[in-house]
C-alpha cells in the first residue's frame, strides 16, 4: 500500500479517523493478548506441577529480550505498519490453531511452550513496531495526546481482558479462551490495514546497509542524542526500582498481612486507577508545560509511595498509596514516552524504541528473583526502601541533566 501524506494540522488526535482507527486495533490486540496471558496460564496450571507451569510463562521472555534490538531495526527498514500487521496475523492465527488443536486432542504443555515461544518471538518484533507508528499517523504536537489515549487503551484491555477470559475459561473451557483472543488479534489487522502512513522524507530514509550496520548506527543516534541517550538510563532506573516490588513484593505484603489474592486486587485496582487518570489527564490536555521537569518530580515524589507500600499496615490505605503510585508513576511514564516520541527522528524510532524496551522488558524482570531473595532475607520494608531509591534516582537524574530537565513537548 503506498503511504499517503496527511495533511499537517487537520485534526486533533482524538478526532482523527487515522488516529482512531490505530487506537481500535491497538485495544483489540491488547484485549487479545490479556485473555491469551489467562488462557496461557490456567492451560499450565492444569496440565502441569507449578514448576511446568512457571517455565511455559516465562518461555517467551528468552527470545524477546534476545531479538528486540533486532526487531528495531525490521521496523525501521520495513515500516512499524507491516510488521505489525504481519505480528497480530501470526498471533491470530497460532492461537486460532492451538485452540483448534485443544478441541480436538490433548497435546500437553510442549504445545503450549511452542506458543509462548512463538509470541515471544512476534513480541520482539511487534512491541518496536508499535512504539514506531503514532509518528507516522499524528501531527508531532499531538503525540502526547495519543501517548494519553495509547495508556488509556492499555488500562481498558488489562481491566476487561481478564474478565473476558475468565468468562470464556467457564463457558467453553481453554480452547473458547485461545479462540476469544484470537479472534481479537484478527480484528485488528482490518483496522491496521486502513492506516496512511505519512512517508518519510528522503533526510530520515533507513540507509542502505546491513542489520547489524543498521543497529550499530541506531545505536550511535542514541548515545549522541542530547535527550535521547539520558532518557533511557531514566528507563532502565525507574523499571529497575518499579517491577520488583509491583510484580513481587505485592505478593508477600498480602500473604503476610492477611489480606489475601482480593488484597492484590484492590492494590492493583488502586494503581491502575490512577495510571488511568494520567493517562486520561494526557489525553484531554494533550500537552503538559515542562514535561522533563515534570517526569522528574512525579518520579522522584512516587518514589516515596513506592517506599510507603511497605510501612502502610491496613488495606484501604494501601490501595490509596497505589492509586498515588499510579498517578505520578503513570504520569512520569507517559511523559517519558511522548518525550521519545517527539524527540526521535523518525527513521531511527524503531530502534529507540527497541532500547527502551529491552530495558523495560529484558533487563528489569531479571529483578524479579533478586526481589524476591532479598525479602525472604530482610523483609519488605527494606527492600521496598531500596526500590524507591533506585526510582528516586531516576527522578534526581532526569532532574540533574539539563537537557532531560529543560526538555519541552511541542505546542499545538
Amino acid at each position: 500500500m503506498t503511504a499517503t501524506v496527511l495533511a499537517a494540522g487537520e485534526r486533533p488526535a482524538h478526532r482523527s479517523p487515522q488516529v482512531l482507527r490505530w487506537l481500535g486495533a491497538h485495544t483489540a490486540s491488547t484485549l487479545g493478548d490479556s485473555v491469551y496471558h489467562l488462557a496461557l496460564s490456567w492451560s499450565a496450571v492444569s496440565g502441569g506441577t507449578p514448576a511446568q507451569a512457571g517455565l511455559v510463562m516465562t518461555v517467551s521472555a528468552v527470545p524477546r529480550a534476545l531479538l528486540m534490538l533486532g526487531g528495531g531495526v525490521i521496523a525501521d527498514r520495513l515500516g512499524p505498519r507491516h510488521v505489525v500487521i504481519a505480528s497480530d496475523t501470526v498471533r491470530a492465527l497460532v492461537v486460532l490453531g492451538l485452540a483448534a488443536t485443544l478441541l480436538l486432542a490433548s497435546p500437553g504443555l510442549w504445545a503450549l511452550a511452542a506458543v509462548a515461544l512463538v509470541f515471544g518471538v512476534v513480541d520482539a518484533l511487534f512491541l518496536p513496531a508499535v512504539g514506531a507508528l503514532p509518528p507516522r499517523i499524528a501531527e508531532r504536537d499531538q503525540l502526547a495526546r495519543v501517548q494519553g489515549m495509547r495508556g488509556l487503551s492499555s488500562r481498558l484491555g488489562a481491566v476487561l481482558g481478564a474478565p473476558l477470559g475468565g468468562l470464556a475459561v467457564a463457558l467453553g473451557g481453554t480452547a473458547a479462551a485461545f479462540g476469544v483472543a484470537g479472534v481479537l488479534f484478527a480484528l485488528s489487522i482490518p483496522l491496521l490495514s486502513a492506516l496512511r502512513l505519512r512517508p518519510l522524507s528522503d533526510a530520515d530514509q533507513a540507509r542502505d546497509g546491513t542489520a547489524l550496520r543498521d543497529l550499530a548506527d541506531g545505536l550511535r543516534y542514541l548515545r549522541g542524542h542530547r535527550v535521547l541517550g539520558p532518557l533511557m538510563i531514566v528507563v532502565l532506573l525507574s523499571d529497575l526500582g518499579f517491577v520488583g516490588p509491583l510484580n513481587v513484593g505485592l505478593a508477600v505484603l498480602s500473604e503476610q498481612r492477611g489480606w489475601g489474592a482480593s488484597g492484590i486486587g484492590w492494590i492493583l485496582a488502586g494503581f491502575g486507577t490512577g495510571a488511568g487518570a494520567a493517562s486520561l489527564l494526557l489525553t484531554v490536555r494533550g500537552r503538559v508545560p515542562h514535561a522533563g521537569a515534570v517526569s522528574g518530580w512525579t518520579m522522584t515524589v512516587g518514589a516515596v509511595s513506592i517506599g510507603a507500600l511497605a510501612f502502610t499496615p491496613y488495606l484501604p490505605a494501601a490501595a490509596a498509596v497505589a492509586l498515588s503510585v499510579g498517578l505520578l508513576a503513570g504520569l512520569s511514564g507517559a511523559l517519558v514516552n511522548a518525550l521519545v516520541q517527539t524527540e526521535c527522528e523518525p527513521a531511527y524510532l524503531g530502534r529507540v524504541t527497541a532500547v527502551s524496551g529491552l530495558a523495560s522488558l529484558g533487563i528489569a524482570p531479571l529483578s524479579f528473583p533478586v526481589t524476591g531473595a532479598a525479602i525472604g532475607l530482610w523483609g519488605p520494608g527494606p527492600v521496598f526502601a531500596a526500590s524507591a531509591s533506585i526510582c528516586a534516582l531516576a527522578g534526581v537524574y532526569t532532574l540533574a541533566v539539563p537537557a532531560l530537565r529543560r526538555a519541552e513537548l511541542p505546542e499545538g
